[in-house]
């Protein structure tokens, strides 16, 4: 019975990933935070004063569907979803440009404690901001070519790292990198999924994407914020 309840939610879940974006009714809208043009989502109950902050950081494609979506799952589980524009830059441009994100949003009432989300090297963007931030309380990177780990030492906030099974160009850098953040004495968990490639999570890459692997991530991910930006 236990197994047949964990596989309903399991397909629940996978279901509530592609459902379709008007199904999410959280109220959004663009602002510029940092100078940098962002599309987010705000929780349903906008009558609270504060909310928990997620970052939302796109991977190569930038801000489509699919980013789109994750913001607004992200406001429905009560977090204040913000993912920035930063296709006008790379590298260190980039981080620049997410700590004066990160200083701007954190400076408005409205905002709780900060986290981040992100895809492919949006992931990367977010590890590496962890490093530059102790503002960000919690890092989710999914799929994410990883940092040097030259810069681990410096990261404060909580990880959890989504990797697919069949990925070996990001997976041959994750041993050392894990040691490098235990060493180091950073709280993480590293989850690798069977049977995925990269861009397993993203619903728009059919090719890819695998239902219950992203709905599981999904659901790892929220537990994860909420615990840790509470």
């Amino acid at each position: 019975m236990r197994r047949e309840r964990r596989r309903f939610l399991v397909r629940l879940g996978a279901a509530l990933a592609l459902a379709p974006l008007a199904a999410c009714r959280s109220p959004v809208q663009y602002v510029e935070y940092g100078a940098l043009r962002s599309y987010v989502a705000r929780p349903a109950d906008t009558a609270a004063k504060r909310a928990p902050v997620v970052l939302v950081l796109p991977g190569e494609r930038g801000i489509d569907a699919h980013i789109e979506s994750v913001a607004k799952r992200a406001a429905q589980a009560g977090f204040l979803a913000i993912a920035p524009d930063l296709s006008a830059a790379d590298g260190d441009a980039r981080v620049g440009q997410l700590l004066a994100l990160v200083d701007d949003v954190m400076a408005r009432p409205e905002s709780g404690n900060l986290g981040a989300i992100g895809y492919s090297s949006g992931g990367t963007d977010a590890l590496r901001l962890a490093a530059r931030s102790e503002k960000l309380a919690a890092v989710v990177a999914y799929y994410a070519p990883l940092p040097a780990v030259l810069e681990v030492p410096r990261v404060k906030a909580r990880l959890l790292l989504h990797l697919a099974q069949s990925d070996p160009e990001i997976n041959t850098g994750a041993p050392a990198y894990e040691a490098a953040l235990n060493a180091a004495g950073v709280a993480n968990a590293i989850h690798v999924y069977p049977g995925t490639e990269h861009d397993f999570a993203d619903e728009s890459v059919a090719s890819r994407y695998r239902g219950e692997a992203a709905a599981l991530a999904w659901e790892r991910t929220v537990a994860f914020l909420t615990d840790a930006l509470a």
